[in-house]
């Protein structure tokens, strides 16, 4: 995957190049990761990328030519027939969610632009930028570490990246529930024991017992996530025992 991003700090992307999962994949040619400067697409001795807003208003506003030029000089560099997705990360946009990024993995070429100041010119969200994408309902100075998230959760899920010793198939939100609860080593901490059935290697024990922990855990913290139609029987029975418990608790402390 090429990715290019459009930014006003990017020193701020240097770390990507040199950590862990990031580095590997890089150097190994799975992922390409392009940063441009935003700066470099203006035509004024003072590099201006930013105006006051008509109307008035507090704060600056990035100008659109700079941004639009960017954007068209990497789609001509790289094939100028292809269709990218061009994606700007912004408070307003639609919240990123793991489908999201398993959807933006299948892409051979992303460009994300990283909004600052009060945002950017109108004109760049209605005619150039495809999609907009938020990391949560809060403001960031600027969309450098939201694209960063965004990057991060997509690359790990291009195939080698994560390599055969790590899986992303049972994270949080892969498959509409949140992880289990893991263990390791030693079997036994202050008192504390894992899980039996753990250590008995019953796979398909296990396996059982992970999914009624990965219901239980979201049912407690992420109800919302919870699809019952993709539940057996047995589960569903299990959200009603465990709600009922949680009813019956909360009338004995009444």
């Amino acid at each position: 995957m090429r990715i290019d991003v459009l930014t006003l700090f990017p020193r701020m992307f240097e770390m990507l190049n040199d950590t862990g999962i990031f580095q590997r994949a890089i150097n190994s040619g799975l992922v390409n990761i392009n940063i441009h400067n935003i700066r470099d697409y203006t035509h004024d001795k003072h590099h201006v990328v930013d105006d006051y807003p008509y109307g008035g208003g507090a704060g600056m506003l990035l100008k659109p030519e700079p941004i639009f030029e960017a954007v068209e000089d990497i789609i001509m560099k790289v094939n100028p027939q292809e269709s990218v997705p061009i994606i700007l990360l912004t408070p307003q946009g639609i919240p990123f969610s793991q489908s999201a990024a398993r959807r933006l993995s299948k892409h051979e070429h992303l460009v994300f632009i990283c909004g600052h100041y009060e945002g950017v010119d109108e004109r760049v969200r209605q005619y150039l930028v495809s999609e907009e994408i938020s990391i949560g309902d809060y403001v960031l100075t600027g969309g450098e570490l939201a694209a960063m998230v965004v990057i991060d959760s997509i690359s790990r899920l291009i195939p080698g990246v994560l390599g055969s010793e790590y899986s992303p198939e049972n994270d949080s939100h892969s498959f509409g529930l949140l992880e289990y609860p893991q263990y390791t080593r030693p079997a036994e901490y202050r008192g504390w024991s894992v899980p039996e059935v753990l250590l008995s290697g019953n796979h398909a024990q296990i396996a059982k017992w992970r999914r009624r922990q990965a219901i239980i855990r979201t049912l407690e913290r992420r109800p919302e996530l919870i699809d019952k139609s993709s539940l057996n029987r047995e589960e569903q029975e299990l959200i009603e025992q465990t709600q009922k418990a949680e009813t019956d608790k909360d009338t004995r402390v009444e």
